[in-house]
């Protein structure tokens, strides 16, 4: 029996068990298998030859954001909008069939925006090159999932455009807009399982034995386990899992011409959710503001010792491409820079007034002016231990040194 019918089965017997305290535990080792199966699925082959080329494409600027959608939903039109690049769209479905990348120029930074080829159900098993288009999606830092507003979209729909990709990204290890459970897992070599937790009231929605039964089914019998908030089974299987990638996701509603202003205004007032319209070119600039505010993006601008701020060419920075402290912004520039970096002087919001000095951890904010000032240069063979050893000529052994002649009495 192949992956996908071992897959189709475990699926086929959660469906049919009833959900409740009875059951709780034999759910959770279904998800568990299903968790597994997937992860296998995913894998590279170890046979030789591969499945075909893919289209990834090198990373460029300070961030990259994917296009995830149907056919035919605007992607490319949204990509030749936002970029300038020159993207082949007709009234046909699957019309891209490669990975097309622009460069969206929007606040002194450079953002890449690649445009993907439609997914559809299934994707997560390699349907429609849904197993590339993924791959891609996993390495940016923004997902834009372009859907038609002018399709079903019921909130509670199975069917919904909305929900299958959400159901197709999550079978893959990707979670959209969501953070990483705050668990603690040590595995031992002995002493059993050691299950803690640290929040007020107990966990209510999985209970000890579940966790057990769970951590037996990975094959880990001896571990120190510490749950610092209110988690479920698939959050305790992500954690066992360790692949899983959380990235941000908006929702972008396209053909809201189409729509009455009723309609437009309820999708509107979904979380992260952005309505436009590519045949008239609307709200464009409200979809170029979320996506920056989404991205967390830190814009520096560097200032020499009696000079002006240079305001041209920013150093940008984000929490996810190695944080926005002062450190993290002398990497950017040189890697040396912070060993002999002596203090810093920040102008800007993360401040508490102009011309603070800070140090290495400081973190930087949006817009912040700062001037590094280097310290002097220590020989690092004349530290040692907490204080500068003295220059002496003495011998460094006891039988060299020379004994003092005795006192005359």
């Amino acid at each position: 029996m192949g992956i996908l019918e071992k897959i189709k089965d475990i699926e086929l017997e959660m469906s049919r068990t009833q959900k409740n305290k009875a059951t709780e535990g034999h759910l959770g080792i279904l998800k568990s298998k299903l968790a597994k199966l997937r992860t296998e699925l995913l894998a590279p082959s170890k046979s030789g030859g591969g499945e075909g080329d893919g289209f990834e494409v090198s990373k460029y600027g300070h961030g990259r954001v994917a296009l995830i959608g149907f056919p035919s939903v605007g992607k490319s039109t949204l990509l030749t909008q936002l970029t300038g690049t020159d993207s082949e769209a007709a009234a046909y479905e699957f019309t891209t069939l490669t990975c097309i990348p622009g460069v969206i120029h929007y606040n002194d930074a450079k953002i890449q925006l690649l445009d993907l080829p439609g997914i559809i159900e299934g994707a997560s098993e390699g349907k429609g090159r849904g197993r590339q288009v993924i791959a891609v999606a996993k390495s940016s830092d923004l997902i834009l999932m372009v859907l038609d507003a002018t399709k079903s979209e019921a909130a509670n729909s199975r069917y919904a455009h909305k929900e299958i990709l959400t159901r197709e990204l999550e079978a893959v290890g990707l979670r959209l807009n969501q953070t990483p459970p705050r668990v603690y897992i040590k595995k031992k070599h002995s002493g059993g399982v050691q299950v803690n937790n640290t929040v007020p009231g107990g966990l209510t929605r999985i209970d000890e034995s579940t966790v057990l039964k769970v951590l037996a089914e990975y094959k880990i019998h001896h571990c120190e386990l510490l749950i610092r908030e209110d988690i479920d089974v698939d959050q305790l299987i992500d954690v066992l899992e360790g692949n899983r990638k959380y990235i941000r996701c908006l929702y972008v509603y396209n053909k809201v011409d189409a729509l009455t202003i009723e309609e437009v205004d309820s999708l509107s007032r979904r979380a992260d959710s952005v309505c436009i319209s590519c045949y008239l070119e609307l709200g464009m600039d409200q979809l170029l503001r979320r996506m920056w505010a989404a991205m967390g993006l830190v814009r520096v601008y560097t200032k020499k010792t009696g000079n002006k701020p240079d305001f041209d060419e920013p150093v940008v920075l984000a929490e996810h491409r190695g944080g926005t402290s002062v450190k993290d912004f002398c990497d950017q520039i040189h890697n040396t820079i912070a060993k002999n970096l002596k203090y810093a002087q920040v102008w800007g919001t993360s401040a508490k007034h102009m011309g603070q000095r800070v140090g290495v951890k400081h973190a930087l904010e949006d817009e912040d002016v700062v001037q590094l000032v280097k310290g002097d240069k220590v020989d690092k063979d004349e530290l040692k231990g907490r204080f500068s050893v003295t220059k002496k000529n003495d011998p460094a052994r006891i039988a060299d040194r020379v004994k003092k002649a005795k006192l005359k009495t």
